[in-house]
């Protein structure tokens, strides 16, 4: 396993030419992408995360707002912020997983090679309990770290990357270390640099939020709102997806589940439990939701539910309702 997005291997059922309906996630209205759109916020220091949503509500006059993952007051980096529809695929960015760039102060002096010894052992599953200022329950869990690596030390302070489970605590990772290595040690700077398919190096400030509000409301200028948040479908460019007939995205846009007939491709390696995106031709998202079926299921059965959505992003009536007319027909 790596960190970033995987390799997508296709399988096709089906092959349907293209229509006039719906439109590409980047041809959206301005309107459209507030709708549907996320904020791919680097977070200051100071502010709490629910500080930084709040503030973003009351400058944009948006009814819903949301962060995915919350990161510590002291912590900057990257933070998922959500608008409106998109709010709906919130716990789906918050089970993703995450990289960091910290630095660790040790309370001793350590040779640098036993530091880098003791900092590999954290590769792998471990225990952890959340602190007490904690907002989850302060339960012992498991958590696995993917990765870890000490970049640099210098004197008695540790520069390290880590790529890990989503809700794993940093500090806690650094308390931990400074046991092991019989010196004691805490986290001094934390910077997270991904989350899930969201990346430090196209992020954007609060000062970029705010100036891109105002040049659109009060200048109409849209250039640095479309700059600032992205289509949803950007934030969920992790999960594997379905991609569906025109003709049956308006039943699963009023909540009926997706059956194997309206699938024409879809990654390979689904199993069945899996959450995976529906998505249109256009390449919108449609829903997100469980898989009722593998891969190689979804393009070969003739009939049976491929998948049952859970989080219903796009309105009805945006693709004709041509399922209507057939239930219609099979009932008369």
């Amino acid at each position: 396993m790596s960190s970033g997005l995987r390799t997508r291997e296709v399988l096709v059922r089906d092959e349907e030419p293209p229509s006039d309906y719906g439109k590409k996630p980047e041809e959206r209205t301005a309107d459209e992408l507030v709708e549907y759109g996320v904020i791919n916020l680097d977070k200051p220091a100071g502010p709490s995360s629910h500080e930084v949503v709040a503030w973003i509500k009351r400058l944009t006059g948006l009814e819903k707002v949301a962060h995915a993952g919350t990161l510590d007051p002291k912590v900057t980096g990257v933070l998922p912020v959500l608008l409106n529809r998109s709010v709906k695929v919130l716990p789906y960015l918050l089970a993703e997983d995450k990289e960091y760039v910290g630095v660790m102060r040790l309370h001793g002096d350590v040779p640098e090679e036993e530091v880098r010894k003791v900092v590999s052992l954290f590769r792998g599953p471990v225990y952890q309990r959340p602190p007490l200022r904690s907002a989850v329950k302060r339960a012992l869990r498991i958590r696995r770290i993917y990765d870890v690596k000490v970049l640099e030390v210098s004197g008695r302070d540790v520069l390290f990357w880590m790529w890990c489970e989503a809700g794993t605590y940093v500090r806690k990772f650094c308390h931990d270390v400074g046991i092991l290595l019989e010196v004691g040690a805490h986290m001094q700077e934390l910077r997270r640099v991904r989350s899930g398919s969201l990346k430090e190096d196209s992020s954007v400030t609060l000062q970029d939020v705010v100036d891109a509000f105002i040049f659109w409301r009060d200048e109409k200028d849209e250039s640095l709102l479309r700059r600032v948040i992205i289509p949803v479908e950007r934030a969920v460019e992790h999960l594997p997806r379905v991609v569906v007939r025109d003709s049956a995205v308006d039943a699963i846009a009023h909540g009926a589940a997706l059956a194997v007939p309206g699938v024409l491709r879809v990654d390979s390696g689904i199993k069945v439990g899996d959450t995976v995106a529906i998505f249109t031709k256009k390449e919108e998202l449609v829903a997100v939701g469980k898989a009722l079926m593998r891969s190689e299921q979804m393009v070969s059965l003739k009939k049976g539910i491929a998948v049952k959505p859970e989080a219903v992003l796009m309105k009805p009536g945006v693709y004709p309702s041509l399922w209507r007319t057939t239930h219609k027909n099979q009932t008369s």
